[in-house]
């Protein structure tokens, strides 16, 4: 390998990390990287000072272009629009991107109240530990207009932030709990699971049926999962996994060898308080390549 190939391996993590907290897709954030690399490779690197602050900047700002036109399609797409997962391999190691929780699909889908610029200049700042001066330059903007966009963005994920943080093994549990409503659907039982002003949103993308806006109250949302744990999840085609993505688990319904649907939980106490449902085909079957074969035989 050589040296400029080399260096570019060297930071891609963390570039990678950027990209896709930047637009919330693997397969973006990869077109991104893809660009900055015929860029780096074009590049005299031997008269750069700091090619780590090069790479950043032209990744940021490749993914400030690609994330201001996907703001723009997001505003057509056919009900809420939800992140796609990130499975962790040999080429997106996520105990290598940084702060773990900043992956989380309640974060990235909390980042979509930021405007592009908003967005880079937090992530830089907040989960990249560059300074004020450092985010400025990448983003070509003064100083005081970097910890301008900064507080703006602080102040706006704050109102959106979970009230309670609740451990992995605790969603873990509480997925469980649901999966096992699911199988055997009753109102009740449902209704005891969600938290009073308990939201689901879901993203069906216009191609599957799915809610249109998110729900919000315990009774809605145990009539809505009991009329699909009733019509599909009980059904014996239908099963389920756990499986972890990023740093979270995660609910998998499978029909045979199709899956179709992924479901994030956040918890209080013993509560579900939103469940975020990852429904549209696409999605899914980008999903499903990637998480088949690491799952027991038994499931698939």
């Amino acid at each position: 390998m050589d040296t400029q190939t080399a260096l570019f391996q060297q930071h891609r993590p963390r570039l990678f990390g950027l990209a896709y907290r930047m637009l919330g897709s693997p397969s973006d954030a990869e077109d991104v990287l893809h660009d900055a690399w015929l860029r780096w490779h074009a590049q005299d690197t031997t008269v750069l000072d700091d090619p780590e602050a090069w790479l950043v900047t032209v990744t940021t700002r490749l993914a400030l272009d690609r994330l201001r036109r996907a703001k723009t399609e997001r505003e057509h797409y056919t009900g809420p629009w939800l992140p796609e997962p990130l499975v962790a391999d040999a080429d997106h190691p996520e105990a290598e991107l940084e702060r773990g929780e900043t992956l989380t699909l309640s974060f990235l889908l909390l980042l979509e109240r930021l405007s592009p610029e908003e967005r880079a200049a937090f992530l830089l700042y907040e989960v990249f530990d560059y300074s004020h001066a450092e985010v400025a330059a990448i983003l070509g903007i003064a100083e005081d207009a970097c910890r301008q966009r900064v507080h703006r963005a602080k102040t706006r994920l704050r109102e959106g932030r979970p009230r309670f943080s609740v451990d992995a093994p605790t969603k873990q549990r509480m997925l469980q709990r649901f999966m096992t409503a699911m199988k055997t659907p009753d109102l009740e039982s449902l209704r005891a699971l969600f938290a009073e002003d308990a939201i689901s949103i879901a993203d069906g993308g216009g191609v599957v049926r799915a809610v249109l806006r998110p729900l919000q109250g315990a009774d809605r949302l145990a009539r809505l999962y009991m009329q699909i744990g009733t019509r599909f999840y009980s059904h014996p085609e239908v099963h389920f996994s756990v499986a972890t993505l990023n740093g979270e688990p995660v609910l998998l319904a499978w029909a045979q060898e199709t899956l179709v649907s992924a479901t994030w939980i956040e918890c209080e106490g013993d509560r579900i308080t939103a469940t975020l449902a990852l429904r549209h085909p696409a999605k899914l079957a980008r999903l499903a390549a990637v998480t088949k074969s690491r799952l027991p035989a038994s499931l698939h």
